[in-house]
This record gives structure tokens, C-alpha cells and sequence, in this order.
């Protein structure tokens, strides 16, 4: 018999420890992915205002990097980590905590309406990792919440308006985000469903197999490309900003 390979929950996560574990709650490349549209739609205002840029990455950081991500933890375990229940809440409290007091001050800073973005932020961050409406854990309802209204977000803390073209690009992030669930959700049964998975490709007398290994990376390679493409976008399009005379 061959050596089984223990498959990770997710290409990312160094499960086994409780750095791994922290580590892999957080959705390091999901996450800078999730926060570049949030730098790409404040990237296309007239002018960025480098602080507000700063506190709504940090917002977004806080709500969707930490506390949503503990939440569906603990709602779910898909990642089988072993922190507790209590751990997963105190990060989920405290990450909703941190983005709502970074509002706060938006909102006595800036306008009001920061508020209204950021309790619709909270409703879609904690209903999709609580599945409730059900509707928010389909493609469509992430990529709205975690492609689009990101975008939107970020264009509108800078310019306080939308225009048609800051929707077209989150319409974009949002076709961009279903992507990357449909390549995801397949990729994420196999590792955390099945113990192992055969493909056999047969082309006239010649047989190949394929592994876990193998088949997963049809899924995760364009999945890390994508991450890593996002965040080059998003950084190239803020520093030619910064750079801009």
C-alpha cells in the first residue's frame, strides 16, 4: 500500500498548531485579494486621501480578514482547527468591534452615511459566514459582498459618490470573485471530504492517472495566479497614483 498523504483543508493553512491555525483562520491570500478591491476602487477616484484609504483597508481587514473568517470557523469548522469556540467568537466580537469603531470615526470625520456602509459591511460579512439569508453563501451573494461592495466602498470613502464606472469595475471584481468560488468550492470538497481521489484519463491505448495532487492543482494554481494578480493590480494601480504629478 502507498503512503497517504494528509490533505490541508486549504492549500494555505498549516493546520497543527495554533499559529497554523491562526494563520489559516485568516485566509492570508483570500484575504489581501478581498482588501486589493477595496485599494482598486479607491484607486480610481479623482483624488486618494491616503488616510482614509488606510482606515477602510483596516475596516475591511478587521470585518471580513477577522471576524468573519472566525465566524465561519466556529459555525462551520471547515478548516477542522482546534481552536475554541470561545477563541473564534472573542476574534469574530472583536473583529466587528474594530471595524465598527473605525467607522465611528468616519462617520464624525466624514459623513453618516459611513455608518450605513459599514453596518450593510457587517450584515453581509456575518450572514454569509452564518449562511443566513441563504442566499448570501451562494456565488453570486460572495461575489457581491466580497468582490463588488468592497470596490464600491473604497471609490465611495474616497470621491462620496458613485459614478457608472466605479460600478463597472466592481461589476468586474464581482464576475472576478464568482470565479474564484467556482474554482474554489470543488477544490475545497475534495481536500476536506474525500481521504482520496483518482482521475484516469484514457486517450486510445494509453491510460494516464491522475492523484490528489494533480487534480487539485487544475483548481488552486489559477486560484493562487489570481490572488497574486489581484494584489499586483491593486498595488500597481495605487502606487502609480501616488506617483501621479
Amino acid at each position: 500500500m502507498g503512503q497517504q498523504t494528509v490533505k490541508r483543508p486549504a492549500y494555505y493553512a498549516p493546520v497543527g498548531s495554533r499559529a497554523g491555525d491562526l494563520v489559516a483562520v485568516l485566509h492570508p491570500p483570500y484575504t489581501a485579494w478581498h482588501l486589493s478591491h477595496v485599494a482598486i476602487g479607491a484607486a480610481l477616484a479623482p483624488q486618494i486621501d491616503w488616510q482614509i484609504l488606510a482606515a477602510t483597508l483596516l475596516a475591511f481587514f478587521f470585518g471580513t480578514g477577522i471576524a468573519a473568517h472566525a465566524l465561519d470557523e466556529r459555525h462551520g469548522r471547515p478548516l477542522h482547527t482546534a481552536l475554541s469556540d470561545r477563541v473564534l467568537t472573542l476574534l469574530a466580537v472583536a473583529g466587528f468591534v474594530g471595524a465598527l469603531a473605525v467607522a465611528m470615526i468616519g462617520a464624525l470625520e466624514l459623513s453618516p452615511w459611513v455608518m450605513v456602509w459599514a453596518v450593510i459591511g457587517v450584515v453581509l460579512a456575518a450572514g454569509y459566514a452564518l449562511e443566513r439569508p441563504r442566499v448570501l453563501h451562494t456565488t453570486l451573494g460572495f461575489a457581491l459582498a466580497w468582490g463588488g461592495f468592497p470596490v464600491l466602498v473604497g471609490y465611495w470613502a474616497q470621491a462620496r459618490t458613485i459614478t457608472i464606472g466605479a460600478a463597472a469595475v466592481a461589476a468586474a471584481a464581482t464576475l472576478i470573485s464568482m470565479t474564484q468560488r467556482t474554482l474554489s468550492t470543488p477544490a475545497r470538497y475534495l481536500r476536506r471530504n474525500t481521504e482520496s481521489a483518482e482521475m484516469i484519463i484514457s486517450r486510445g491505448q494509453h491510460e494516464e492517472r491522475w492523484n490528489d495532487e494533480r487534480i487539485l492543482a487544475t483548481w488552486e494554481r489559477p486560484l493562487r495566479l489570481l490572488a497574486l494578480a489581484m494584489v499586483t493590480l491593486a498595488v500597481g494601480l495605487v502606487v502609480s497614483r501616488a506617483m501621479a504629478p
